[in-house]
């Protein structure tokens, strides 16, 4: 999408919320290539392991990224992170690599989080006119996938039975709605859902979005679950925050973002990266475990239990309004999972064998 089609100008200032995150670095990188001014957020200027990859995002960028302090548990680090912004682009959100014993962990930095940067755009003096939630396809369609269904923008699970994580972004979102229909604010409210983020990494900081991709080229599983997982490139999913920002048609809606209609399997996944690295050295397993074995397993690993509800489930996710209002193509699964792949070798979480 052009940005010269909008009337985003050099005035403008956007704002990007945990910058130094998987997808945010992404949404970065591309706001610098299209020339806007951009601010980011992250938790301290001191952690150079964060800090510098954003820096160097791109050679010569028209304007420099700005960088400031703010906390999703410090209210009052917000106002400051959004004073001359026009746009905010939140994604900052606590993403666990392990089931946590106390769901508080992630659910209130989530939801608190959202709020604290929404009541920052409402002060007298805020500029802000839209912000882009990040939110997620399990707001959209819980733990408990229906069977032989496709789940669109209009649909919301209930909290019972989800897991941590996954009512952390419920809740999230509905606080960032319900907000804006208590409030009634000067500025309107988008939100992106994407499915499992997938694709390269632009800084060598490890992540939870890695692990599948990890995993299986590291062979830490000798066998697979027959699960479907509705999957998404990060450069599409940047795209599409910069984009719902860019176009009016995206205002006040949440937008699925996945890669294919259709869920793919891990099986999937592992064919793709069989053919492409077992001629490298690396032996990705491909055989699918019965769904006994698993749930047997789920009995003694926290990890496996989250997955077991997903067993021989087959969904659907419309990604209509990604593609018809968004104007973001997807980018092929195939090219997603390799590009990973490649990023995680170059960066040295994965060992090169080649």
């Amino acid at each position: 999408m052009n940005a010269n089609a909008f009337e985003i100008t050099d005035k403008d200032l956007i704002l990007v919320t945990g910058a130094s995150g998987y997808i945010a670095t992404h949404i970065v990188k591309q706001l610098l290539e299209l020339g806007f001014r951009v601010r980011g957020t992250v938790r301290s200027l001191k952690d150079d392991k964060k800090v510098l990859p954003l820096k160097t995002l791109i050679s010569n960028p028209k304007h420099e990224l700005e960088l400031c302090e703010a906390d999703l548990l410090n209210e009052e680090s917000w106002p400051a992170a959004v004073k001359d912004c026009t746009y905010v682009l939140h994604t900052a959100s606590p993403f666990p690599n392990k089931v946590p014993k106390d769901e508080n962990e992630i659910i209130s930095p989530a939801v608190s989080g959202t709020l604290s940067v929404l009541k920052a755009c409402i002060q007298t003096d805020s500029k802000v006119k839209k912000v882009v939630l990040t939110s997620s396809v399990v707001a959209v369609a819980g733990d408990n996938l229906k069977h032989l269904y496709t789940y669109t923008e209009n649909d919301w699970p209930d909290l019972k039975d989800q897991q941590a994580y996954t009512k952390s972004k419920i809740m999230a979102e509905k606080a960032a709605w319900d907000f804006m229909k208590e409030n009634n604010p000067n500025f309107v409210l988008t939100t992106i859902n994407p499915g499992y983020v997938m694709g390269p990494l632009l800084h060598n900081v490890p992540c939870t979005s890695i692990e599948v991709v990890r995993t299986l080229l590291m062979r830490e599983t000798p066998i697979l679950a027959d699960i479907l997982i509705p999957a998404c490139d990060v450069r599409n999913v940047a795209q599409a925050h910069i984009n719902a920002m860019m176009n009016p048609e995206a205002d006040s809606q949440r937008h699925i973002i996945v890669s294919t209609v259709e869920n793919t399997s891990m099986k999937d996944w592992a064919l793709i990266l069989d053919q492409e690295f077992s001629s490298k050295g690396y032996n990705v397993p491909t055989k699918v475990a019965p769904n006994f074995m698993i749930k047997f397993m789920s009995l003694f690993d926290a990890q496996i239990n989250s997955m077991k509800k997903m067993l021989g489930i087959k969904s659907s996710f419309s990604n209509s309004r990604m593609i018809n209002v968004l104007k973001v193509e997807p980018i092929a699964l195939k090219s997603t999972i390799i590009d990973m792949a490649y990023s995680l070798i170059e960066k040295g979480i994965i060992a090169k064998k080649f």
